[in-house]
């Protein structure tokens, strides 16, 4: 019986699979493919941009990056059609020609095409560029421009596309003509005439120049003497200090001893000083705008100094902060507003949240009623919104785990400077005290916070209330000690990148995107070096800019350079044509460049003689400029090619091996650390350098350190240090 069942059952099972295999063709012919649909493609100019408006824009769009620009002048030659109206000659970028097949090949694919890069000159000119390539029509309305990158502002964004803005794109394209004049038109006569590799430009020579007629005004300095006297006083069991202010009411100067000496002969030492005048006020501290570009990098440089935040470090992480963090297991978000501008202009919106965010968290009392507004810098581009956090809520704290070390000092920096902007001014009660005896005139001032108002996020400096005690017109006070003391007046201090970009933008000269690549080519030439934060010209420096003052004054002249600053911003609102501002300047400039072929001779530039001779070959060493810095090379180069590098001897013994003598040595970096002269056989190495004593508690080597205040000697393992010495 179970046999028979189980036969029956095969029969049946066999005869199902038989009558099932039309029912099979035919479910294969419902799952046919269907044609995809076409998907929007959005264009902008870095992976990172893409990969957060991606997520914003769901699976309709396609986003994309250009890896920024995708076509520019050729590198091999002028690139300008000087005779037929300075037309360029734009070539496919080398290393794009994969990009640019992806971008065509998306595009044909697309159902419409946006371009989304960046909200400026610079910007707009990537958006025609790309247009051009992938054959669009520039009046098509595909541009769409955004000031910060977030999900509200970009789908707003989208919403009303325009047309590309034909005025910016002729700005960008008069800049970059124009450099390409000034500088394929002098740097082949610096080449010829001095060395290979040299360039010259609108903005670096500016920039150059300046550093320069600044060093010798340094050199041309002569110190003058002066001197002071502090006194310190006492008004019960108080004490004060006052400085020496003249004589009978009057300011006077002291100039020497002899002139201090009259003054303290005049003091009776037993007698009280009376108190002359008391004047208090109340004085308001306001607070300063949100950052632009340039007070960006200039607070970044001075205050996050330890940490190096030169002004290309500053610009990096603030791109990184803009086009997108990932917030935990969240999407990506732009965490500040776009960091190139030079306005101070802040939405209604953000300042509505911050005026929130300031009742919630510090109270009324420190909310302003009316938000600063900033003053704007001649030829400000008014185009875009101060830097500020995208939403005043993302605080400092609560970010630092999503940021790397650089982002979180910034966006802190960022983020504290804004919200301080819409904050009420600090009150200090100030008093000021004349006191006199014989007709010597002392001044004390003092002060004292009464509210702290926008410093409780934002301090502009360590400022200590100086309390002076309770005094009135008519009391008597008894002088202490007196103090005089001599000093010389100082030069001005050189450029650090801060104070350089300070000034140029003060002058006019160039634009927030320029500062940070000016700076840096001035170094990679090797025009100046940074001498603990400060700007040293070269002698290759100084023979560069002599050349171009004398032959191209133009150039360097401050207010012609802002004049042409400004057409390019005349050009961009639309009342200048592009070609006319450059056959402006180049008409007068292309007489110069042939004088100056003529007139200028050739430079010999002689090598620094090293002070030693080859081990190799036996001829002299000399000083050669690398990459990394200077080092020694043979003077017979190319025929022997021994190089060295440079060390410097600091008379200490190795503390690990005994033999070897530390040296100074530069990273590639060009930091300064300290290793064995025996490397690699001993492999001692420091960053702070070894003072020839061990630590009297535990034996380790002692150490100096750069501290606020001058130098200090201390135990790396932090159980013994000195005084610390000026």
């Amino acid at each position: 019986m179970a046999t028979k069942t189980v036969k029956s059952t095969a029969k049946t099972t066999s005869a199902k699979t038989k009558t099932a295999k039309p029912a099979a063709k035919t479910t294969k012919k419902a799952t046919a493919k269907r044609p995809k649909t076409k998907k929007k493609l959005v264009i902008v100019e870095s992976p990172s941009k893409a990969k957060t408006i991606g997520k914003y824009l769901g699976r309709t769009y396609k986003v994309v990056a250009s890896l920024g620009h995708v076509r520019d002048l050729p590198k091999s030659r002028m690139g300008v059609d000087i005779e037929n109206d300075y037309q360029p000659d734009y070539i496919s970028i080398r290393g794009k020609g994969d990009v640019i097949k992806e971008l065509r090949k998306d595009a044909k694919q697309a159902k419409a095409v946006y371009l989304a890069s960046d909200p400026d000159r610079e910007g707009e000119a990537i958006a025609w560029h790309v247009a051009n390539l992938l054959k669009l029509d520039t009046k098509d309305k595909n541009r769409v421009t955004f000031n910060e990158i977030t999900k509200d502002a970009v789908k707003e964004a989208f919403k009303e596309p325009r047309e590309i803005n034909m005025d910016l794109v002729d700005a960008q394209q008069a800049r970059r003509v124009l450099d390409r004049l000034v500088g394929y038109s002098i740097s082949p006569i610096l080449w010829k005439k001095v060395k290979k590799g040299l360039s010259a430009g609108r903005v670096q020579s500016v920039a150059l120049n300046l550093i320069i007629q600044r060093e010798q005004v340094i050199r041309d300095f002569k110190p003058e003497e002066y001197w002071t006297i502090d006194g310190q006083f006492k008004k019960g069991s108080d004490e004060f200090a006052a400085s020496f202010y003249g004589e009978n009411g009057k300011k006077a100067a002291l100039p020497n001893n002899e002139a201090v000496q009259k003054v303290l002969a005049k003091i009776d030492r037993k007698a009280p000083f009376t108190i002359d005048d008391v004047t208090r006020k109340e004085r308001k501290r306001m607070p300063q705008p949100p950052y632009t570009t340039s007070t960006m990098q200039q607070d970044a440089n001075r205050r996050l100094s330890r940490l190096n935040f030169r002004t290309r470090k500053t610009m990096m992480a603030a791109q990184q902060i803009y086009e997108g963090i990932t917030l935990g297991h969240g999407s990506a978000v732009g965490l500040i507003t776009y960091m190139r501008t030079d306005s101070t202009r802040i939405a209604s919106i953000a300042k509505q949240e911050a005026s929130q965010f300031i009742h919630e968290n510090y109270g009324e009392q420190y909310a302003a009623i009316k938000p600063v507004k900033g003053k704007l810098p001649e030829g400000a581009q008014d185009a875009h919104e101060a830097i500020r956090p995208t939403s005043v809520n993302r605080t400092p704290v609560e970010m630092k785990q999503y940021l790397t070390a650089d982002q979180y000092k910034l966006y802190s920096l960022i983020w504290s400077r804004f919200v301080a902007s819409q904050m009420t001014p600090q009150i200090v009660d100030t008093m000021a005290v004349s006191l006199s005896q014989n007709g010597v005139d002392f001044h004390a001032n003092g002060s004292k916070v009464k509210f702290d108002g926008f410093t409780k996020v934002y301090k502009r400096g360590q400022e200590k209330d100086n309390v002076l005690p309770e005094l009135n017109q008519g009391d008597q006070v008894q002088m202490i000690s007196d103090d005089p003391a001599q000093h010389f007046t100082q030069p001005p201090a050189r450029y650090t990148e801060a104070a350089l970009i300070k000034t140029l933008e003060e002058n006019g000269v160039g634009r927030p995107s320029t500062y940070a690549p000016t700076l840096d080519t001035i170094q990679r030439r090797y025009y100046v070096r940074l001498v603990s934060r400060h700007f040293e010209p070269t002698e290759l420096g100084e023979i560069v800019n002599q050349i171009i003052v004398k032959q191209f004054p133009e150039i360097v002249n401050v207010k012609f350079t802002a004049e042409v600053e400004d057409d390019l911003d005349r050009i961009e609102e639309g009342k200048e044509n592009w070609v006319k501002v450059v056959d402006k300047f180049y008409q007068p400039f292309s007489k110069e460049v042939q004088a100056a072929e003529e007139q200028v001779a050739k430079i010999e530039m002689h090598d620094e003689l090293a002070g030693s001779n080859c081990e190799i070959c036996g001829a002299p060493m000399v000083v050669k400029m690398g990459r990394y810095g200077k080092f020694h090379a043979c003077s017979r180069f190319p025929n022997c090619r021994n190089t060295k590098a440079i060390v410097k001897d600091i008379g200490v013994t190795c503390p690990k091996c005994g033999q070897g003598n530390v040296v100074e040595r530069k990273s590639k970096k060009n930091r300064v650390f300290y290793g064995c002269s025996r490397y690699p056989e001993c492999d001692f190495v420091s960053w702070d350098k070894p003072i020839g004593r061990n630590c009297p508690k535990d034996g380790h080597f002692l150490i100096e350190k750069k501290v606020k205040k001058g130098r200090q000697i201390v135990c790396p393992n932090g159980d013994y240090e000195e005084s610390i010495q000026n």
